[in-house]
């Protein structure tokens, strides 16, 4: 993969998550009746510009008890990873094409949980190791139930390729048949990426910030960044496996166009549970994966692998 690959892949993303900070400032101005950003640039649209420069030339504070090395690290892991996850996606053709490319995004998703984790260590602060122990267990937590998930779709539309899954919903969404794990995976993919009512490691009413505490300036920025990039690549994943467009070979900027416009949709609902729902309790969120949602989806995927059906004509992979 060359280096102007690697820029024509990051580019659009960090343009799609400025952007879309700026519209979850309007989003949620308007719903609290105030108007949000509305003065940088015409109708307040060079924000996030200005947000981006402001933070970056800020003088970059650290602990002197932190560890050094691992303080300066864990963010530029966090945004790498966050941007490697976007490579097998399919807009409309992937930067790195394999056939195990659901697995791909299920294993380096999970390295994130280290970048967060060496945050809250290398700040050597009680909030901050309380706010990454925190991620650690919600975030492994919540994985368990997306991998199961992941796996009755893998069953349904047989095979672990991204394209299976647009080439399967040609006549039918998969949201129709298989509606409860389409609702739950919505859920777990809030707590996945720490955002309200999940965002119990940021809380700032308890950990001051969680994980992040210590940060300031252009390291944060990249936290930051990292973290609404992982909201459209969620709101991305979930739109292929569950409202997939219809792929056309012939034409496929029609199909990254309706796959931008539900990824849109989705990541506008992601900004409206922030603003319509109170944060939870720690104990009801680790109770509502592990005593709610668990005991549904393991019998559900005992069911799809005992009874092996799949809906794309392909042969299920086992």
């Amino acid at each position: 993969m060359t280096p102007i690959n690697l820029l024509m892949l990051a580019l659009p993303v960090l343009l799609a998550v400025a952007f879309l900070t700026l519209a979850e400032r309007k989003v949620l101005g308007y719903m609290q009746l105030r108007k949000g950003p509305n003065i940088v640039g015409p109708a307040g649209l060079l924000q996030p510009i200005a947000d981006g420069l402001k933070l970056f030339i800020k003088e970059s504070i650290q602990p002197s008890t932190a560890s050094k090395s691992m303080f300066i690290i864990t963010p530029i892991l966090a945004l790498s990873l966050a941007l490697i996850l976007w490579t097998p996606m399919p807009m409309p053709m992937p930067m790195l094409n394999i056939n195990l490319s659901i697995l791909f995004i299920l294993a380096m998703s999970s390295l994130a949980v280290y970048s967060v984790l060496g945050s809250g260590w290398a700040s050597n602060s009680k909030y901050a190791l309380i706010g990454a122990l925190r991620a650690v267990a919600q975030t492994i937590s919540y994985e368990v139930t997306l991998g199961l998930i992941i796996l009755c779709t893998v069953l349904l539309v047989g095979g672990y390729t991204l394209y299976n899954f647009l080439y399967t919903q040609e006549n039918m969404w998969l949201i129709i048949p298989t509606w409860p794990l389409a609702t739950m995976w919505f859920i777990s993919t809030l707590a996945e990426t720490n955002r309200a009512p999940f965002d119990l490691t940021e809380g700032e009413s308890e950990l001051v910030s969680g994980f992040n505490v210590e940060y300031a300036g252009g390291p944060f920025a990249l936290f930051f960044l990292a973290e609404y990039s992982n909201i459209l690549l969620m709101n991305t994943l979930s739109t292929i496996l569950f409202l997939a467009p219809t792929y056309h070979p012939l034409s496929p900027t029609s199909t990254s166009t309706n796959l931008m416009i539900k990824t849109m949709l989705l990541a506008s609902l992601f900004l409206w549970v922030r603003a319509s729902y109170p944060r939870f309790r720690y104990d009801q969120l680790m109770h509502l994966v592990w005593k709610n949602f668990l005991p549904v989806v393991l019998p559900m995927t005992l069911l799809y692998i005992s009874i092996p059906i799949t809906i794309s004509g392909l042969p299920p992979q086992t």
